[in-house]
């Protein structure tokens, strides 16, 4: 009897890191597949948002939306009120939608814009579901390559499209133009990208790391590949889908290239993020002292300045054309 009870007593830690990391598990393949801090704002908003915007401010000259089914999805187009030398593709981040990225087009004062949501999750949330899974890039790139195609189709080129990402609007976009660059049918004008995460395991793990190494920090690895897998299981795709470096791999891309570089960064690793801008034949790197998301607000203007910079040299002045010119 007392042998037993000792050998309950010795099984009791084991026990509770089996639960614990079965709880974190959980926990983290179900943030991945369902950002536990988005919430789709009221439709009312949404317009609100969008009216605003068309009214410009501040030096933006404002302009005109429209929107167009596309494929089962919403296409917002942006049409600036003079002829414009090309479009931004805005891509939304992690637990965000087309409302909450849609501001960012004020960034790009001389260019048309357009937005949507993957998997038309912000419609989903305000109909009360069943709400698309996350798939941390692997369909939601697919969806960007549709929307090029879709540009295209109206007689946009592709070299006058412009692709905007950060966080996992980063890893979208650069997933995407990976594809896009395998059809060997050229580059496009350039891609803006911030704080991009390596892969969905990768993201999993550094989520069970937190923002500075916990004491389960050795877990971090078995538990978020794990939950990396799980997440797959959950959302219907391959985690090795969300991998970047090996989507990448052996790609030398012609498109030009604007990372704002997060060396604090613990969710999107700067050597991973060094290593995806050499791939690019033609790569600007801004380092800042901070964490993805927070670039544009420690460099304050100098944010503004260096996306101007990069496209005025993809759309020189003087080229400007409407949005349907060869």
């Amino acid at each position: 009897m007392r042998l037993r009870t000792w050998a309950a007593l010795g099984l009791t830690p084991l026990l509770g890191l089996g639960a614990f990391c079965a709880w974190k598990t959980r926990a983290v393949a179900r943030e991945l597949i369902d950002p536990p801090f988005y919430r789709a704002q009221p439709l009312a908003r949404v317009e609100g948002t969008y009216r605003e915007l068309a009214q410009g401010q501040d030096g933006d000259p404002g302009g005109t939306w429209t929107s167009a089914e596309v494929e089962g999805l919403q296409l917002w187009r942006f049409a600036r009120p003079t002829p414009s030398p090309g479009l931004v593709l805005l891509l939304h981040g992690f637990g965000d939608d087309r409302w909450g990225t849609s501001p960012a087009l004020k960034w790009f004062p001389r260019l048309d814009a357009a937005i949507f949501t993957y998997r038309r999750r912000d419609d989903a949330l305000r109909r009360g579901g069943p709400v698309p899974p996350v798939t941390f890039g692997a369909l939601e790139a697919k969806e960007v390559v549709r929307m090029v195609h879709h540009l295209e189709a109206t007689g946009l080129p592709r070299r006058r499209i412009l692709l905007l990402g950060r966080s996992l609007g980063a890893s979208v976009g650069l997933l995407a133009l990976a594809d896009l660059e395998r059809e060997g049918r050229g580059p496009l004008a350039g891609i803006i990208w911030e704080g991009a995460p390596a892969s969905s395991r990768s993201f999993a793990e550094r989520l069970v790391r937190g923002p500075e190494d916990r004491l389960w920090h050795v877990l971090a690895p078995p538990i978020g590949a794990t939950a990396a897998r799980l997440a797959g299981r959950w959302g219907g795709y391959a985690p090795e889908a969300t991998d970047l470096v090996q989507s990448l791999a052996g790609l030398r891309l012609a498109t030009p290239s604007l990372c704002f570089l997060a060396t604090q960064d613990r969710l999107a690793p700067p050597p991973v993020q060094r290593q995806l801008a050499a791939q690019f034949e033609h790569s600007r790197v801004v380092e800042v002292n901070t964490w993805h998301l927070h670039c544009a607000e420690v460099l304050g203007p100098g944010y503004t300045a260096a996306i101007r910079d990069s496209v005025q040299a993809w759309f020189p002045a003087g080229k400007d054309k409407g949005p349907a010119g060869p």
